[in-house]
């Protein structure tokens, strides 16, 4: 009876230091969530690998861990996220979530990076919880990738790779199948055909070479002949069109002159015009006059002599009848 009493008081014992360890855990565990900040994350893909207890991090360091995983009641396409990271951490605008594998176990962590410098930290608006923290806690943003981004392709993938398997079974016909023959052997007969042809491909070959080459000779000859012919532009016919230059600047010099002299002598042409020109006109009537009169006595001192210049002309004698 003592021996059972002893086994008693020793199992109390133990079990009150169970106890006391327990709280001593509980408190332990407040303590250190009081300096921890937890965090929504939705994800609309599968969390295969997820579990409570699995870690976070933060650009690969280790900040935290799972605490709650479940399907959003709200709407059942995503999967809610509860995470508890260190406080001092910064979870600060443009930080995204990933899953990302850890090695080939099959287990996965939730990596956290895209935190820009300078920005604000990720937190509730005032004032209640509204649309951006449906659960009282801020949310962090997701980013498709690693597994993720492989799983939610995946049917996207297979549809394509259906697709492509369609087509290729409608192009591997008997129909084309028989076409293909037929270009691979007129490709062979072709090639068979170069091949006979070779030394008169050859020969074509070589005469193309020394064609390409008179026709590189002529080109340096060409350039030959244009230097000759800027050198000869440059010692005789620059000179010459010097010479031109010169000689109609001295035309037009002489034509300014021609132009100024005319434009000084247009008044006396005028006068000319209007008073010498009618007095010339008179002047030659009067001498059309004079030669008549002129012409008159010469005509009158043919016919009758000098005396009729002084005498007056007799009258003819009269006859009675």
């Amino acid at each position: 009876m003592e021996t059972r009493s002893n086994h008693v008081l020793v199992g109390g014992v133990v079990l009150l230091l169970l106890a006391l360890l327990a709280l001593f855990t509980v408190w332990i565990a407040r303590l250190g969530g009081a300096s921890e900040k937890e965090y929504d994350i939705f994800f609309q893909q599968s969390v295969d690998g997820l579990a409570r207890g699995s870690g976070v991090t933060f650009a690969g360091v280790p900040i935290g861990q799972i605490t709650q995983i479940e399907l959003w009641r709200n709407n059942i396409e995503f999967v809610r996220v509860r995470v508890r990271v260190n406080e001092d951490t910064p979870i600060l605008q443009g930080t995204t979530a990933t899953i990302s594998s850890i090695g080939f176990t099959g287990v996965s962590q939730i990596s956290l990076d895209g935190a820009r410098k300078g920005a604000p930290p990720i937190a509730c608006p005032e004032g209640g919880t509204g649309s951006t923290c449906p659960y009282g806690v801020p949310v962090i943003p997701t980013r498709t990738g690693g597994l993720g981004a492989i799983l939610n392709s995946a049917p996207q993938l297979l549809e394509r790779l259906s697709t492509l398997t369609d087509r290729l079974t409608g192009l591997l016909t008997d129909r084309n199948q028989a076409s293909v023959a037929g270009i691979l052997e007129n490709t062979t007969r072709l090639t068979d055909a170069f091949a006979d042809r070779a030394p008169e491909i050859a020969a074509t070959l070589a005469q193309t070479r020394v064609a390409i080459q008179q026709a590189g000779d002529a080109a340096q000859q060409v350039g030959a002949l244009a230097g000759t012919t800027n050198n000869v532009l440059a010692r005789d016919i620059q000179p010459t069109v010097a010479n031109l230059n010169r000689t109609i600047a001295s035309a037009q010099r002489s034509a300014d002159t021609l132009n100024e002299a005319i434009g000084e002598a247009r008044p006396g042409l005028q006068a000319f015009s209007k008073q010498t020109i009618p007095e010339v006109g008179l002047l030659v009537r009067d001498l059309r006059q004079t030669s008549a009169a002129l012409s008159s006595i010469a005509e009158k001192v043919d016919q009758q002599g000098a005396g009729a210049l002084v005498g007056q002309s007799k009258l003819p004698d009269y006859k009675g009848k």
